[in-house]
């Protein structure tokens, strides 16, 4: 067999595809934007078709790029955006509606009233999650509730639902299959991830017909294979995990204690916590890290909404940046006797604070406040950020006083301003991947082991290689008086509801 793995990366603002070689190494890539659409303040949406479209057509390209056949390639991982609903007809293969984006916030009120009638412990205990617009299961609800004929055609058993790795599983295998994976179901709110399976009551609760819900596999599994028209061989899929889940893997934090922070849109930090499921009282999430072999590994995770997103704004909100890569050296240049905070709650506020209604603004602006200052700004409330997350997953873990080495990766962990500013502001070392994709990395690595032709766990665990350590320097009294001035921030944009 060839040592050539096809990983399927679909993300939030673009779909890419990479070949990995025996060696684990990329071999060829390609990548497409895919489009965003706001109809309406809060509400994100993309066309589920494009997505489909621009996979095929990056699959392409990367195997080209790599200078290979199909025929080359042993077995495809798929990686994905997590949280975003997906209902599609499951005759047709037709989408029904346009995709429902992870950070829509328009099931923000039927939310509010589920916490009302007291359902969030009930929810929390079985799914580890908070009731929050972020996740899938609202939203479905939301789509059966105001697309014309939806629910009656959802009771009939004629539509699917799926986030996008089902999506894209059952357009790869020509409908054959209808399937997601276990990391994928524990972010749907309908998934108890005690009992690894969808949860009756809570389907009930939302109104959810469970005929429209895939088979719940493990991470590396036989999701059926592609068709042959599309690539030129029927190749296997034998890897699928959430994005944040995948970079876990691809950063090889199998071990309990160790932790990943992904920075790319958001930034999504997971604790690895082992066969213990620990609960959170500090208003983390509590998730399937992985289900190997018949195993379930548990973490708690923190969601930053709102990270290279802000980076975007700069450059395409503001113009006062060019190219992302711009933002660390303009940072750089900015005045150290001002002191401004951003806080980019630009679709609300995510973990620790879970405010749906908070929206962005600017604190401690003067006369002589600029782009460079700007610019710092945005690049500290993303390590402003990953600090309260950090705060909040250390007393859950019982750690709280042990240093913690942060793995991370993402478009945003190229940029050495931004990760040192990271260190300082964490307290903690920061060590940047050798292999910036690990995302793609951990579903090619899923493929590829289960295909027999890349290393288990603790073999990949060993191959894994630093970049680079980013060390704290700042000084202690400098360091806390810029975190008062954030908490200080943070705290006049709590909404009412958020804050009682």
């Amino acid at each position: 067999m060839s040592g050539y793995i096809l990983s399927i990366d679909q993300g939030t603002t673009s779909s890419r595809a990479i070949i990995f070689d025996g060696d684990m190494k990329m071999a060829g890539s390609a990548q497409a934007e895919i489009m965003q659409y706001y109809p309406q303040p809060g509400w994100v949406e993309h066309d589920a078709a494009e997505i489909w479209h621009s996979v095929v057509d990056t699959a392409r390209k990367a195997i080209g790029d790599a200078g290979l056949n199909a025929v080359d390639i042993t077995a495809i991982g798929i990686t994905n955006q997590r949280e975003t609903a997906v209902v599609w007809d499951r005759r047709s293969g037709t989408p029904l509606h346009r995709a429902i984006v992870w950070q829509d916030r328009r099931t923000a009120e039927m939310c509010e009233s589920l916490k009302a009638d007291g359902y969030e412990k009930l929810f929390s205990a079985k799914t580890g999650l908070l009731l929050d617009p972020y996740f899938s299961g609202t939203k479905l609800r939301w789509l059966l509730d105001n697309v014309d004929g939806l629910r009656e055609k959802a009771e009939e058993g004629d539509v699917c639902f799926g986030t996008i790795d089902s999506w894209l599983i059952y357009k790869l295998t020509g409908g054959r299959v209808h399937a997601t994976d276990a990391t994928n179901a524990s972010r749907t709110l309908l998934y108890n991830i005690d009992d690894g399976a969808w949860d009756e009551e809570l389907l009930g609760i939302l109104g959810i017909p469970p005929a429209m819900l895939p088979e719940v596999k493990e991470c590396a599994d036989d999701f059926g294979r592609v068709d042959k028209a599309l690539f030129g061989a029927a190749l296997p899929i034998l890897g699928v995990a959430g994005d944040q889940q995948a970079a876990a893997m691809g950063n090889a934090c199998f071990e309990p204690g160790m932790m990943k922070s992904t920075y790319g849109t958001g930034c999504f930090a997971l604790l690895n916590t082992g066969r213990d499921r620990v609960s959170s009282s500090n208003r983390m999430l509590t998730t399937i890290a992985c289900r190997l072999d018949g195993e379930t590994t548990y973490a708690l995770e923190g969601s930053i909404f709102i990270a290279g997103a802000a980076v975007q704004w700069l450059r395409d909100g503001l113009g006062i940046i060019e190219q992302a890569s711009e933002a660390g050296v303009l940072a750089a240049k900015a005045d150290p006797g001002q002191q401004v905070y951003i806080v980019p709650a630009f679709t609300g506020l995510g973990a620790p604070y879970w405010d749906p209604a908070a929206r962005g603004a600017i604190f401690g602006l003067t006369r002589n406040s600029g782009p460079a200052e700007f610019a710092r700004a945005v690049l500290e409330s993303v390590a402003y950020q990953t600090l309260d997350l950090l705060v909040a997953m250390k007393k859950d873990w019982g750690v709280n006083q042990l240093e913690t080495v942060l793995r991370v990766d993402g478009g945003m962990a190229a940029s050495d301003w931004t990760m040192q500013c990271l260190a300082d502001m964490t307290g903690n070392p920061v060590d940047r991947s050798a292999i910036r994709e690990t995302t793609a990395l951990g579903a090619a690595w899923l493929a590829g082991s289960k295909a027999g032709i890349w290393p288990g766990r603790r073999e990949f665990a060993q191959a894994w290689a630093c970049d680079r350590r980013f060390s704290p320097s700042i000084e202690e009294g400098e360091r806390q008086a810029k975190i008062i001035g954030w908490k200080n921030a943070v705290s006049r944009m709590i909404s009412d509801t958020a804050a009682g």
